[in-house]
């Protein structure tokens, strides 16, 4: 989950450390929230010490709810701990991502959320509404609420790459452009932009729920990436290898996390948000099936989607925060960079990275090999 550069690809943004002081400003909570236990019991990532160190604290002063944290390195952890929990209590909320939570669902581990007791208005266009909020329910039913989100987009050297206008997915293949992109990620790049005009027998989506479209599908993606692959002159893995594409090899223009854009923001370079949206991960909570405190539960949940709560729980995991307002409550500079790049309609076109079976993550993983060699 985390990285090991010093601006991680969980992305760009960090709180100022007077902005925190924010994070301690009373709420108004549901009276039932303190009723019985007056905590409540989280399950989540390790290696992030400012959710204990200043989140939780935060939470705790403003709602009178204690936090009971249970770290754990990687969601097959998470997971294997809420299976044991299921039948021997003590997790009442946990954190995976989007792409996973469904398969927790259909072990029988989850329950739905109550939105009456949440503030569903508090986050940002696209977040927990759109493409991103049909896959947070089942049957009509919330069962995931977003907490923190990165992207994966244009790095452009703004003095001599070539875009397009509005920017798009299709520059990364102009030869013009001398590229540093991530094997697997330029494919679907290319099938997105195919897809956009119309190219393609079948919408890229179907690929990641039917393995012979998938199949059908890369193919195309394969070939006309190969024909452009001229213009490639570094693939990436990492951050460092990223960066050294524009610094070491010239790369005028990339398919780059938002660290990467940040980092080299005094370089000449900028993060563009393509038209065809930006590929897009979150992380978010849901609530175990026999969780005992279900009040307290939703009021932690609201208190993510607060700016306060939302800026805190960013800066925490080096990302960014799903509130509306809680990029003001970011250091300026960090603030400029993201409003810089997603303003509401960027927002609203982000492209969620689907739910990906382990037999569609091998396949790709075949092609991205022979993309790369080809």
């Amino acid at each position: 989950m985390s990285d090991s550069s010093s601006l991680n690809r969980r992305s760009f943004l960090k709180r100022s450390a007077a902005g925190m002081g924010a994070l301690a400003a009373p709420a108004l909570i549901s009276s039932k929230a303190l009723a019985s236990s007056g905590e409540i019991n989280f399950t989540g990532w390790a290696g992030y010490p400012k959710l204990s160190e200043v989140v939780f604290p935060a939470f705790t002063a403003a709602t009178g709810i204690k936090v009971n944290f249970t770290e754990l390195p990687d969601q097959d952890a998470m997971f294997a701990q809420a299976k044991v929990a299921i039948e021997a209590g003590g997790i009442d909320v946990i954190e995976p991502t989007i792409d996973r939570w469904g398969g927790w669902n259909s072990n029988g581990l989850l329950q739905p959320f109550d939105e009456s007791k949440l503030a569903m208005a508090n986050y940002l266009p696209g977040l927990a509404d759109g493409a991103a909020g049909e896959r947070s329910r089942k049957d009509g039913a919330l069962y995931y609420v977003p907490s923190n989100w990165g992207t994966e987009s244009l790095v452009a050297k703004e003095s001599d790459a070539k875009l397009s206008t509005p920017p798009s997915l299709g520059d990364l293949f102009n030869p013009d452009n001398q590229v540093v992109v991530r094997p697997h990620s330029t494919l679907a790049a290319m099938g997105r932009w195919l897809d956009a005009q119309g190219k393609l027998p079948f919408p890229w989506m179907d690929g990641y729920t039917d393995m012979d479209k998938m199949v059908q599908l890369w193919d195309i993606a394969l070939a006309e990436a190969i024909k452009a692959k001229g213009n490639v002159v570094q693939f990436w893995s990492g951050e460092n290898e990223a960066n050294a594409g524009f610094t070491a090899n010239g790369a005028t223009l990339g398919l780059n996390w938002d660290s990467t854009g940040y980092n080299l923001r005094k370089d000449g370079y900028k993060y563009l948000a393509p038209v065809e949206g930006a590929f897009a991960w979150h992380q978010g909570f849901v609530l175990m099936k026999n969780a005992v405190n279900v009040e307290q539960a939703h009021e932690f949940v609201k208190f993510v989607s607060t700016p306060e709560g939302a800026a805190g729980w960013a800066t925490a995991f080096s990302s960014n925060p799903v509130a509306k307002g809680a990029g003001d409550l970011l250091d300026p500079e960090v603030s400029a960079y993201y409003n810089g790049t997603f303003n509401d309609d960027a927002l609203k076109a982000l492209w969620w990275w689907p739910d990906q079976s382990a037999d569609f993550i091998a396949k790709r993983g075949e092609y991205a090999d022979k993309y790369k060699s080809a």
